[in-house]
């Protein structure tokens, strides 16, 4: 098959690669120049793990190719829409500017029978909307809303072998012609066994956004956890595992921690609110108000946390920050709590060195005012206090002994709950892990 996909960010450059792994015809089309020119050269402007080697790869086969001219979709039988639906600058709500430029540079390239298909994080009735605009400009081309699911760091593997896949089509049906052209599409996958399910366009884009926020109310379930814990004298890792046995509930998402960031869970779970709020049925998702509330209170539980740490007083400690993207494998710092705590470290009083294998670059340019440090070992050279703050393999795998005779204070706080904490204090450190005695 011929596709097109419109819009090259993550989730665009990710797509566009595996659907050329697959045999399919690709080209990735973006207004921005630098992005195009570097994945033309088979590199990514972000780090995901194997990625750079798959676009490689692909590209000496000819099937990839990637350009700023929208001109290049015509004659692909598919287009998927792939941009960012960012939060908007003051307000809850999803901005929808680039989904829908995307779509009007799209609509004279579109021929009879194209499918067009909208895989961007969007407030439930933008697809209708869009379709109404398709078939003003093209009457036999159709719109299917088929939601990404992919996870930062796992995002090959996701598209490549998705745990599910839904397409959302006009009646809802098993029979519309879209489903047909998609089923080509990602024949390896159904092929595997994966499972798919065809909806209306409404609940198609609702499932991402009601995935997104079961998966934040999880998260700060365990946190709220935590602080109870913290008062109580409980271990928030132990209760998890304990309530993780009820396979009602499972284990994943139950790690306590300094909650979730990234540029998904935070303004999806806000857009998600505000779209409700249209649609008149805001009080459904006021639980959500308080699921935020919860995730950012716990930035500022870990600065109270560190100053406990060090004596009573932030003024001239110095601190090593031990991750600032959101999640390990990922270069990702939107709405990183790491970077968030190391700031509000800094402007009181501390003095905040931060390390990451991958995120420096991108962390330098939203906190230009932060010390910067790539080697791990230089980056805790004479720091009175230890965060780590972001759960990279590499700073799960220290060696407290070892590192004890680079510091200055032997103190750590374990804000991801992931270090061995009687070897740490056996060591002669004095740890603190969240929501653990």
């Amino acid at each position: 098959m011929r596709i097109s996909v419109i819009g090259c960010g993550y989730l665009g450059a990710v797509h566009a690669a595996c659907m050329a792994k697959l045999g399919h015809e690709v080209v990735g089309i973006d207004v921005d120049e630098g992005k195009i020119r570097s994945l033309s050269a088979a590199h990514a402007p972000f780090f995901e793990p194997g990625l750079d080697e798959l676009l490689r790869d692909v590209q000496e086969t000819g099937r990839l190719s990637f350009t700023t001219d929208m001109s290049a979709a015509a004659g692909c039988a598919v287009h998927f829409i792939c941009v960012g639906t960012p939060q908007k600058k003051g307000e809850n709500g999803a901005d929808l500017r680039y989904v829908d430029a995307a779509v009007e540079a799209l609509l004279p390239h579109t021929r009879p029978g194209d499918i067009v298909v909208g895989k961007s994080t969007v407030p439930v009735g933008t697809a209708a909307r869009l379709a109404g605009i398709l078939v003003q400009s093209e009457p036999s081309a159709h719109l299917v809303w088929n939601p990404e699911f992919l996870r930062e760091g796992h995002a090959i593997k996701d598209t490549l072998s998705p745990d599910r896949l839904v397409y959302g089509v006009a009646d809802g049906s098993e029979d519309h012609v879209a489903v047909s052209v998609l089923d080509e599409v990602y024949a390896n996958a159904l092929s595997a066994g994966t499972p798919r399910l065809i909806t209306d366009q409404p609940t198609a884009e609702l499932v991402k956004t009601a995935a997104n926020s079961f998966l934040a109310t999880k998260i700060s379930f365990i946190n709220a956890m935590a602080e109870l814990c913290e008062a109580s004298g409980a271990d928030v890792t132990r209760l998890a595992d304990a309530i993780g046995m009820d396979d009602r509930i499972g284990r994943k998402f139950l790690n306590a921690g300094i909650g979730f960031g990234g540029g998904c869970l935070p303004k999806d779970i806000r857009a998600f609110m505000a779209r409700a709020g249209e649609l008149g049925a805001d009080q459904a998702l006021t639980f959500l108000r308080e699921v935020d509330s919860i995730n950012m209170r716990r930035r500022t539980r870990v600065v109270e946390l560190t100053r406990e740490l060090c004596g009573g007083s932030l003024l001239g400690q110095n601190i090593t920050v031990l991750g600032a993207a959101f999640k390990p494998e990922s270069d990702d710092v939107r709405d990183s709590p790491a970077l968030s705590i190391a700031a509000q470290l800094q402007l009181q009083g501390a003095v905040v060195t931060v390390t990451d294998p991958k995120a420096l670059e991108n962390a330098s340019r939203r906190f230009p005012e932060l010390q910067y440090e790539p080697d791990l070992e230089t980056a805790m050279a004479g720091a009175d206090t230890l965060l780590l703050l972001t759960e990279w393999q590499q700073y799960k795998e220290l060696d407290p002994f070892e590192v004890s005779s680079g510091v200055t204070g032997l103190r750590i706080l374990d804000g991801r709950n992931v270090l061995d904490a009687a070897k740490w204090r056996a060591a002669g450190w004095q740890y603190r892990g969240l929501g653990r005695p």
